[in-house]
């Protein structure tokens, strides 16, 4: 099986759809930025030390923590 690839999982440049929220509690806080399931998703660049990643989203850039990230799951 494989894992679930989540916002976190891509490189600068990559896009993907986001499928669904993985965390309930810190879903709620995603979706009120624009984070909603069937939205494209586009990594825009990583800090120097990985953390945290900028994503555009509805034509506007989002900074996330790259635990926030992870809970953002991307369709297969």
């Amino acid at each position: 099986m494989q894992k679930e690839k989540s916002v976190r999982d891509l490189k600068v440049g990559e896009s993907g759809t986001i499928w669904r929220l993985k965390d309930p509690e810190m879903g709620l806080k995603l979706l009120e930025m624009g984070c909603i399931p069937g939205t494209t998703v586009k990594l825009n660049s990583r800090a120097p030390l990985g953390d945290p990643i900028t994503i555009i989203i509805n034509d506007y850039t989002l900074s996330l923590r790259l635990d926030e990230a992870e809970t953002i799951l991307l369709k297969a």
